[in-house]
């Protein structure tokens, strides 16, 4: 076994993990937490040096390998609990998108005095998604740009509605053989879907804190509690200089984002002695670094209602329970159905969530109260109901467990045709070539 292996894997977290401040070994704690204990010299031989560890390489392992590394890299750096977070990234680009297909970008310092130029901004909903991982795969690209289209749907069908009522007049002025001609699959979907679903209008908020961890040992060192509080910050300046609403906000939070959403929640309610009313965790991550004198990470009561998805726990997920409720598909589990490793596994949550987004799946996931998938099928899935995403009841408490598709409808209660509806209001979007890497 060569220590230095272990050492230079260990650089990002700590300097010396084993040494006490004052550089001495702590030989008691050593002994009780050698890493030999739990790892042959063979296996802390096997793991790669910190810089060999990206987001590519990861999806280019198994699952069950992807999962069973980063459990080791975790708890190798939990040694001593000495390992704190260092890395505050600065510049972090926000951008806003728009209906038309246009999106406002900017630092998150001057976003503010954009969104000022934007006309009845705030007024409604607002969502802030916190990004956790780097777009670089077309996986993480894939899944944020899902959510943000489940988003412009939704707060777009009113003018869908409205395009449903011209197409509706026009169809009744026209013969027989013309509406038989004309009619088409997507247009029997609005009728049949778009008429009832909820109606509902808002803006759109990404913070792309995801593109500045694009190193493990960014990624790793994140300091969660000073780059939550610098969001926590900056969205009382925009409730304050816009005179919005903090009642509407929803705050989302992807993999360590999620986390990154909490400390910024909680900084909200130190300034200003109000609670966001929701923040929601897609895969919240496994916390490498944390502060020792700092409870960190994703909790109940960060907001009046907090609700968290986890697809990988054992992979890039935590098994901590992180909110009011906590949902686990087909878990808790490294992975889920359909996912092939484990940054498609932690994808998966915003997935689910994009898809209980779209106008008309908002009960899409049912799931009942249970501690495992075990026990969710010793029971046949009976037992109180509850909707995992968007419409998850305020009021619900403990964990929950249910099943999902492998592919696309996930929900069990998605009907296929549902998923290819609601996109007339994305054509703009898809084709705009400065939106590309979100397509």
């Amino acid at each position: 076994m060569n220590p230095m292996r272990v050492l230079s894997l260990l650089a990002c977290l700590a300097v010396a993990a084993l040494a006490k401040p004052n550089g001495r070994v702590d030989n008691s704690v050593n002994q009780a937490l050698k890493p030999a204990q739990w790892l042959s010299g063979s296996q802390l031989e096997a793991i790669p040096a910190v810089d060999d560890y990206t987001i590519e390489r990861l999806e280019n392992m198994s699952l069950e390998r992807g999962a069973e590394l980063l459990q080791q890299v975790y708890h190798l750096s939990q040694i001593n609990h000495n390992v704190e977070p260092n890395y505050v990234p600065s510049g972090i680009q926000v951008y806003v998108p728009k209906p038309n297909g246009d999106k406002t970008v900017a630092p998150l310092n001057e976003m503010i005095q954009r969104l000022k130029q934007r006309q009845n901004f705030g007024e409604d909903e607002v969502t802030i998604i916190v990004t956790g991982l780097p777009q670089t795969t077309e996986t993480v690209k894939k899944a944020t740009r899902k959510l943000v289209q489940a988003y412009m749907q939704r707060y777009n069908l009113q003018q869908q509605h409205q395009r449903g009522q011209n197409y509706n007049q026009d169809y009744q002025d026209q013969s027989y053989e013309q509406r038989k001609n004309q009619r088409t699959s997507s247009e029997e979907d609005y009728s049949d879907e778009a008429k009832n679903a909820k109606t509902q209008s808002g803006d759109i908020i990404v913070i792309d804190l995801g593109s500045k961890l694009n190193t493990y040992q960014r990624y790793a060192m994140l300091d969660i509690e000073k780059t939550g509080a610098k969001i926590g910050k900056w969205i009382v300046q925009m409730v304050n200089e816009l005179d919005m609403p903090f009642e509407t906000i929803h705050l989302i939070g992807q993999n360590v984002g999620a986390h990154v959403a909490g400390a910024a929640a909680q900084e909200f309610t130190r300034l200003t002695g109000q609670k966001l009313r929701r923040v929601t965790g897609l895969d919240p991550s496994k916390i490498v670094a944390k502060s020792r004198n700092t409870l960190t990470g994703l909790a109940r009561g960060d907001a009046e209602f907090v609700d968290a998805i986890h697809t990988s726990v054992y992979g890039m997920g935590t098994p901590i329970r992180s909110g009011d409720v906590d949902f686990y598909p087909n878990g808790p589990a490294a992975g889920v159905p359909g996912a092939s490793n484990v940054v498609e596994a932690a994808m998966r949550a915003t997935r689910y969530f994009a898809e209980s987004v779209r106008p008309g799946n908002e009960r899409s996931f049912p799931a009942v109260p249970a501690n495992s998938l075990q026990q969710y099928k010793q029971n046949d899935g009976f037992g109180k109901r509850a909707y995992m995403g968007i419409d998850a009841a305020h009021d619900l408490e403990g964990d929950y467990i249910l099943q999902v598709n492998p592919k696309s409808p996930f929900g069990r209660n998605a009907p296929a045709q549902k998923q290819s509806s609601y996109h007339g209001v994305h054509q703009t979007w898809n084709t705009n070539q400065d939106n590309k890497d979100y397509q």
